[in-house]
């Protein structure tokens, strides 16, 4: 199990060592399927559970992290076989800083997943952020620097309020005169134990501290300057690795509160922090001129989904364990087709870029394949995750969440098809010739693969994903 924290770590200093421009980027594809061989052995071999644990269970692979894992792995492979075809474009670019970063990312969200202590779990989402932080940079103009703090400063605030509520969880045991820990296994098991008002303020700011990673409405100021000036692939990475990494952090803390006095009043503050993020994002889609800082509010949107899933119980988890593969492969679709459109017009506004689907067929075909699969089209996998959500809240009599969520997917609906179909729709500007930027394999392939795992995810779930879902699901429910 060290061995996927090592591996990209030791990769990425490979990277950072090569000398050449041109083979750096190759080693990351490479790097990422050796990874992601690592890992599905890892979660679907029959490796006995004492080898799974690590450091007296500070490191630990259960269910979840299981869960995650895989997705994590598989999501970066995709992310990563686009990076050659993009720096190809780039050539004018520097790259080592650039490579060797996205592998070291990779190296720390590994940390946050094999994390079983709280603070652990802490270092590990900080030391993302650091990572992907450069990242965000490449372009090196001004508006990338101001998106690249604001990213740092409103991160750095959440998490500095996520170790505060990492204290007060470890006072919540002193206080009801246990002992203090922060191992995950001993809090779950500590759970219905734990002072009642340390845990509550515990919850609120570890909620609001990983929220603020996540983007979660109002904390999600730095999305839409971050993906908007961010490069696609990074944009990618963004929405659906750091972001679902925080997630995990968000599924750990509620781990913890499920078996305590405290379940309800958490799972109410979820369902409500969720339906606001999907408001949030509607309202500033509606009209919305930019289709990349629209696929940052789709990302806020997303998030809320996935915790509004977490709180309202066992179907509603399972729903939103499967939405986190769903979120994560369509978005892989969205962001880097709406890089390659980028890189054909040279702009981001729709009132430039019009009939996409004329100068780059491919890359417009899958941007409006891509709105209508997180929009929750069938036969997609984010249709059976949002309505697998759906009647989790309307089956556990929860019918205003259920009727605000169907209203605001709705909303969603419009104010992004809006934008979508200007992109794609009609013919470029008379006498505006095709730029250099055409559609080739290494930039469309990963999609293409993309666009195929959410329709099988729409259409089947293998049975062996489908047994480790409802084994994460259950976790989250009870104490182990």
């Amino acid at each position: 199990m060290i061995v996927l924290l090592l591996l990209p770590a030791c990769l990425a200093l490979a990277i950072w060592l090569a000398p050449s421009e041109r083979v750096r980027p190759w080693l990351v594809p490479l790097g990422a399927s050796i990874y992601l061989a690592a890992a599905q052995f890892v979660v679907w071999g029959d490796i006995p559970a004492d080898q799974l644990s690590a450091f007296d269970g500070w490191l630990q692979l259960d269910p979840v992290g299981k869960l995650v894992l895989a997705y994590l792995s598989a999501f970066f492979c995709l992310c990563a076989w686009y990076v050659p075809g993009y720096l190809a474009l780039r050539a004018e670019r520097p790259n080592r800083v650039f490579c060797a970063n996205l592998l070291l990312a990779l190296a720390m969200m590994t940390l946050v997943v094999l994390s079983h202590h709280l603070g652990l779990m802490w270092i590990g989402m900080e030391a993302t952020t650091l990572a992907s932080a450069p990242l965000l940079y490449f372009n090196h103009n001004a508006r990338s620097l101001e998106a690249t703090w604001k990213y740092l400063i409103v991160g750095s605030v959440g998490i500095a309020l996520a170790l505060l509520g990492s204290f007060f969880l470890a006072y919540s045991a002193i206080h009801a005169g246990l002992e203090s820990t922060l191992l995950f296994d001993d809090l779950v098991a500590l759970g219905p134990q734990l002072s009642p008002p340390w845990l509550r303020a515990a919850f609120v700011l570890l909620f609001v501290g990983y929220g603020a990673k996540m983007g979660l409405a109002p904390m999600h100021t730095w999305k839409p300057d971050a993906y908007g000036e961010a490069p696609g692939v990074v944009g990618a990475l963004l929405a659906g690795g750091v972001t679902s990494c925080a997630f995990l952090a968000v599924l750990r803390v509620q781990q913890i509160c499920a078996g305590s006095s405290q379940a309800d009043v958490t799972r109410e503050m979820m369902v409500g922090m969720g339906l606001l993020s999907m408001a949030v994002a509607g309202v500033f889609m509606v009209g919305q001129r930019d289709f990349k800082r629209m696929l940052a509010y789709s990302s806020v949107e997303h998030m809320g989904i996935l915790v509004l899933g977490i709180g309202l119980g066992a179907a509603g988890v399972y729903g939103a364990l499967l939405h986190l593969f769903n979120n994560g492969f369509t978005k892989c679709i969205l962001f880097l087709s709406a890089g390659n459109i980028h890189r054909a017009y040279g702009s981001k506004s729709v009132d430039v870029v019009v009939g996409a689907l004329r100068r780059v067929p491919l890359s417009g075909a899958l941007f409006l394949t891509g709105f209508l699969a997180i929009t929750g089209a069938p036969p997609f996998g984010p249709f059976l995750s949002e309505f697998t959500i759906a009647n989790a809240a309307f089956s556990t009599g929860n019918f205003w969440a259920g009727g605000a969520y169907l209203a605001l997917l709705a909303v969603v609906f419009v104010g992004m098809g809006t934008t979508v179909l200007g992109v794609v729709q009609g013919n470029p500007p008379a006498g505006d010739e095709r730029g250099e930027f055409r559609d080739s394999w290494r930039t469309t392939a990963p999609l293409v693969v993309a666009l195929g795992l959410i329709l099988m995810l729409g259409l089947y779930i293998p049975a062996p994903l489908e047994s480790l879902l409802r084994s994460a699901a259950a976790a989250m429910e009870a104490p182990r």
